[in-house]
């Protein structure tokens, strides 16, 4: 009897195993190798697979944003099979995540990810032999393995990118295929097939859940919660195999076991390795410090989380020749993934007992033993609302327990915010995060105010703490506090039966949400550039006003749909007058007209940042934004747009000298011109701009190393004029329309160590000063010239503006606390001098 489970549904599905079970090759048609599989054949091959084999079953745990169906198998032994929901609540009862006695002597869960970069192809194609392997039951070794492991293979986690590559190779490759490295077969297009639909790259993830595809395979793996997760890559041409032990720098709470199961499973590939003749290489380039990885992140939560990487990726095709003259085949490739996959396997099972046992201690150290600096993290509600919230639904995603506190009290401990440990009064209703419980090394991971870098040569950004994310006041502290599950609920405000104004304070994305949403409805909306006071309540500056005048029938129910569906609190009142600041009427209150928003595409912009400004509009803020293709741009009718925006990228082709002007010309009418990183950096120094680069003689002459560098250190000489990513204080002018809803500071992540002069005859909205490095590494010679350097700028060109981002503030689709800034940048700045095209 065959076992078909949609965990989603929660429905059972019988089949019959009467068909007989086919290898990838005889279902597909071709040999291994010789031809990339299109996803849909990818999905018919394993739904032949569950239809037929005795000990697979099939889960679909939800779809892509193209609408592709996400899944993975699930393969042991018959007896496992059988007794497989046991086994998962004995898992989850070993963790404390669920509570009772589990069952002892339960198999080790292994669970091996695919593809999640859709152009390192021949992962799934690795994935479609490795589950033939499991499921025919051919193999006695293999048989015996899979008595102690369950095994769990998500063949691809990224199929939009995976067929982006797969038919763009189809597309342009001959009769046979051309191994010469400069056919076009070996270039693909810009966006290429790495990211997902939204140019994401998943695999940086994990941790954030900005994607649907990770937010949908993060709940089932919380399902699981595996001993093992290996997640398979591809990487440059000529690079030997890589696989565990990782390279340092480890993070400090990777424990001996964890390290000591990565040797065990690099001696065994290895082993298989050698016999072979195949190169390999360990404990380079590839760290476990970032925890947004597939490594990382599994490790953080009791696994033994590996990265493999072969060489190929989106160069490779089904061949190509490496500067060694040798010539790399798709089905090389496929034989190294399929090997270290059973190798895995079979290290597992015979370390079964071990994996386990460490497994359990890990969770009852998590709980018993929390070791660190900090027993509990206390995220302040009060004016904070809207990001608590969002950080409890991020915490949900996780698996992070958390409550509020219940009652008022006074503790000690590190405030995020100021940098300086202080003594803070508890009051009711902060949301707490106990270090203590099952998942207390994640969030201890993810709360952790500065992370502890054993060596700077790492691969990633090296901050990224919540507190610092979502820009809240926040501590780490010293004591845990009493807390409950129960947030309190806010009274809900009774509105008049027909009051002639609507009021929603300015101090969250969310309430950028509501703005966005109330335009789209057509509702007019105004903002306070000054503070002010109505009905014995304070407001601040950015306060939207929503008045009866000319607004119509409908504009009560309008209103309140968009605050019901944005769920943010309007404020009704029966009077435009105030009782401090200025009425409604006066001019320091600015309509906002609703912005026509552009947004340039195309190579050779970023697909990062590109991707993340597309889904900033489309998924988070909810406002429609054109993407126009760079080719295209030339001939775009500048007028019928009011807000431009550049994504970090090379703009020499796209602006040249005369649509430049042409831009330039736009701006004067009353356009308004955003410019992210690397697009900023092109307009630095450019003629009509005020942008300047900081100048070589600014820096300290004496600073300058003179020494002769040794070759040996090259990469470490390298790092000291670099920011792979680190948190800065930036004080803002919380005056200016660009910065309101912000206190003084704002923290940036810094991901490069650019550096632009202030503004001379512009708005310096947001500046570094001195000793502004709050989190994470930065090397010696790139710090210096970002002090009094320029984050975030506004200058007037005529009747428009122009607005300079030196950082990404929407980093990678998580730095919730950039996500206003961006949006005082399209709706509020430059309202007062907009033009109407």
């Amino acid at each position: 009897m065959k076992f078909f489970v949609s965990f989603l549904l929660l429905t059972l599905f019988i089949y019959s195993a009467e068909a007989q079970l086919y290898s990838p090759s005889e279902f597909l048609g071709y040999e291994s190798g010789e031809d990339f599989t299109p996803y849909h054949r990818v999905t018919d091959y394993v739904h032949h697979v569950a239809e037929t084999a005795e000990n697979v079953i099939l889960v679909e745990y939800g779809h892509t944003y193209e609408g592709r169906v996400l899944q993975y198998l699930i393969l042991s032994s018959a007896d496992n099979l059988a007794n497989l929901e046991n086994i998962r609540t004995a898992n989850l009862q070993l963790t404390g995540l669920l509570e009772g006695t589990p069952t002892e002597g339960i198999p080790a869960l292994v669970w091996l990810s695919y593809n999640v970069h859709g152009n390192e192809s021949v992962s799934t194609e690795a994935a479609l032999e490795v589950i033939h392997t499991l499921a025919s039951g051919t193999d006695p070794d293999v048989s015996a393995w899979l008595e102690n492991t369950v095994v769990i293979i998500d063949p691809c986690l990224n199929p939009d990118g995976r067929d982006r590559y797969v038919h763009f190779y189809h597309r342009t490759r001959g009769r046979h295929p051309n191994v010469v490295e400069e056919a076009r077969e070996h270039a693909e297009p810009w966006p290429g097939g790495r990211t997902n639909h939204y140019y994401f790259d998943l695999n940086r993830d994990w941790a954030w859940g900005t994607q649907m595809e990770t937010r949908q395979r993060l709940q089932h793996y919380n399902r699981w919660m595996p001993h093992v997760h290996v997640d398979f890559h591809e990487q440059s041409v000529n690079s030997p195999y890589y696989f565990a032990p990782a390279a340092v720098p480890y993070h400090k709470y990777i424990t001996p076991w964890q390290r000591e199961l990565q040797d065990l499973m690099g001696a065994n590939h290895a082993r298989y390795f050698d016999q072979e003749g195949w190169l390999f290489f360990t404990r380079q380039v590839f760290d476990l410090f970032y925890p947004g990885y597939g490594d990382t992140w599994p490790t953080f939560n009791g696994a033994i989380g590996m990265t493999y990487e072969q060489a190929g990726s989106g160069r490779a095709g089904l061949g190509i020749i490496t500067a060694e003259g040798d010539t790399l085949t798709l089905a090389d490739r496929i034989e190294h993934h399929y090997t270290t996959s059973l190798s895995t396997i079979e290290v597992a099972a015979n370390e079964r007992d071990r994996i386990v046992d460490q497994f359990t201690q890990y969770f009852r150290n998590s709980v018993a033993d929390a070791t660190g600096a900090h027993a509990a993290y206390l995220i302040r509600r009060a004016g904070q609302e809207d990001q608590v919230h969002t950080i409890s639904n991020h915490l949900d995603l996780l698996g992070i327990t958390y409550g509020f506190a219940a009652t008022t009290g006074r503790e000690n401990g590190f405030a995020y915010h100021t940098g300086a440990r202080e003594e803070l009064q508890v009051e009711p209703g902060d949301l707490v995060v106990p270090a203590a419980q099952p998942k207390g090394v994640l969030a201890r991971v993810l709360f952790e105010p500065e992370p502890e870098l054993e060596d700077s040569l790492t691969y990633d950004i090296t901050a990224w703490a919540l507190p610092y994310v979502y820009g809240v006041e926040a501590y780490a502290l010293d004591r845990e506090v009493t807390w409950e599950t129960i947030a309190p609920v806010p009274a809900a405000s009774a509105h008049p039966s027909e009051p002639v104004a609507y009021i929603a304070e300015w101090k969250s994305f969310e309430d950028a949400r509501l703005l966005a949403d109330l335009l789209q409805r057509g509702v007019k909306v105004r903002y306070a550039e000054v503070p002010f006071e109505v009905n014995q309540q304070s407001y601040d500056e950015g306060t939207l006003i929503m008045t009866r005048g000319g607004a119509g029938a409908a504009f009560d129910s309008l209103v309140i749909q968009s605050a019901r569906r944005t769920k943010q609190q309007v404020d009704a009142v029966t009077t435009t007058r105030v009782t401090e600041g200025v009425d409604f009427g006066s001019g320091d209150v600015v309509f906002i007209r609703a912005p026509r928003v552009a947004i340039v595409a195309g190579t050779p912009i970023s697909p990062y940042s590109l991707g993340q400004l597309w889904h900033f509009f489309d998924e988070q803020l909810e406002y429609s934004a054109t993407l126009v293709d760079s080719d295209d741009f030339g001939d775009l009718p500048l007028f019928r747009y009011d807000v431009i925006i550049l994504p970090s990228g090379s703009y020499s082709d796209i602006l040249d000298e005369r649509r430049l002007e042409e831009v330039r010309d736009w701006i004067r009418e009353g356009g308004r011109l955003i410019a992210l990183e690397r697009a900023a950096a092109f307009l630095a120094d450019k003629d009509g701009f005020g942008l300047k680069r900081k100048s070589d003689d600014e820096n300290d002459a004496d600073s300058l190393n003179t020494e002769i560098q040794s070759y040996a250190d090259r990469d470490r000489h390298e790092i000291t004029q670099d920011i792979p990513g680190a948190i800065f204080r930036t004080e803002l002018d919380t005056t200016h329309p660009l910065a309101f809803g912000y206190p003084r500071d704002y923290f940036t992540l810094k991901v490069n160590p650019r550096a632009f002069s202030w503004l001379e005859d512009g708005w310096n909205v947001g500046v570094l000063k001195e000793n502004s490095l709050v989190s994470g590494f930065a090397g010696t010679q790139a710090l210096e010239p970002l002090e009094q350097s320029l984050i975030l700028g506004m200058e007037s060109i005529g009747r428009g503006e122009v607005i300079y981002f030196a950082d990404n503030p929407i980093f990678r689709g998580f730095y919730y606390h950039g996500r206003l800034l961006l949006a005082n940048a399209v709706f509020l700045a430059g309202q007062r001098s907009v033009a109407t095209f």
